[in-house]
């Protein structure tokens, strides 16, 4: 059916205009089919009703409006929402709605399945099968968006399956239509992408300026323990990888965070708070430490007492961190577990 139809959804607002011009429609067609899709959340061009009826009827022929279907939804005692979707090609993806008391956040996939295969990760174990589509990605927004309501959306992270810098473009391209006035109009500092240190494509990140914030996953400040973690380390280790972040920072004026998830036994010795705190001091980045969540893997989260010793270390060594809830822990929320589940 939609065979030789163009996938609106595909396109930001700027695109859209090129595309629209060729096709000799007026230029402004592409702010009010934005204004359409977008804000009034209407997918019929005949219903687009300060569209000319003869231009409905081709913009009808020549577009489609595509969506993700629900495979499975699940809702944790925390209020945690986990959403696994079918794509077209029969693939599925996951997101995750995470409400809390001042914000509600939403993570995002970008991509089916994931090429790092990092060890404690579920999303790469079954390989890397393909990009999403800009409109696969923003069409996980929307979906949720219009599932919540009247809830609301505040915060947009890109941490699902996949790496979004191994993405750039659509990733970006969605990032542009989030913000920009004829998209979503979110605003670009309550949006953050998360890496697990592709070192190109952070400096490629900073050099757009695009307001938004960085995270890395770092689980490691050493590069033998990283390199066991996080095979990408091999190819873009510690000693690179600390300058991309400084520069990102420079330039946004933003810290980047970074992320350490606490492992039992593999990251939470002294030495391992001693390094990464010296991290800290170097980058000047921010801290989040998270518990591990998971069971799938051989790997667990450790306890309280580990816990609390290498927070100790850290807060004698002066660094301030923020420790975060592991959530949806019933619905199995981390990365891939509800898909690994599901197969």
């Amino acid at each position: 059916m939609n065979k030789n139809k163009i996938d609106i959804k595909n396109f930001t607002s700027e695109e859209l205009i090129k595309v629209l011009e060729k096709g000799k429609f007026p230029k402004f067609y592409a702010k009010q089919i934005f204004i359409w899709i977008y804000e009034k959340r209407v997918e019929d061009f005949h219903l687009m009703t300060d569209l000319s009826k003869e231009n409905r009827d081709v913009l009808q022929n020549m577009f489609y409006f595509s969506n993700l279907e629900l495979l499975k939804e699940e809702t944790s005692s925390d209020g945690t929402k986990k959403f696994l979707f079918g794509l077209e090609d029969g693939l599925s993806i996951e997101s995750v709605f995470i409400p809390e008391v001042k914000r509600s956040t939403l993570c995002l996939s970008t991509q089916v399945g994931c090429k790092f295969d990092c060890s404690f990760c579920v999303s790469g174990k079954k390989g890397f099968k393909r990009d999403l589509k800009v409109s696969e990605i923003i069409n996980q927004y929307l979906f949720i968006a219009d599932k919540i309501r009247p809830d609301k959306i505040t915060n947009i992270v890109f941490m699902g399956i996949g790496e979004p810098l191994d993405n750039f473009d659509n990733t970006i391209k969605t990032i542009k239509i989030l913000t920009k006035q004829r998209g979503l109009c979110l605003a670009a500092r309550r949006i953050s992408i998360s890496t697990c240190g592709l070192v190109p494509e952070i400096y490629k990140l900073a050099e757009l300026d695009l307001k938004i914030k960085l995270s890395v996953s770092l689980h490691a400040a050493n590069n033998d323990l990283r390199n066991q973690l996080m095979p990408i380390n091999k190819k873009y280790p510690l000693e690179l990888l600390v300058p991309a972040i400084e520069q990102f920072s420079k330039i946004s004026n933003h810290s980047v965070i970074l992320e350490y998830v606490l492992m039992k036994d593999r990251n939470t010795k002294k030495e391992d708070a001693v390094e990464l705190a010296q991290l800290i001091v170097e980058t000047g980045a921010k801290l989040n430490i998270i518990v591990y969540n998971g069971s799938s893997l051989d790997f667990s989260p450790p306890q309280e007492e580990e816990i609390n010793n290498f927070k100790n270390e850290l807060n004698k060594k002066g660094i301030f961190f923020t420790l975060r809830k592991s959530r949806g822990q019933d619905i199995n929320a981390a990365c891939g577990q509800l898909k690994s589940k599901i197969e």
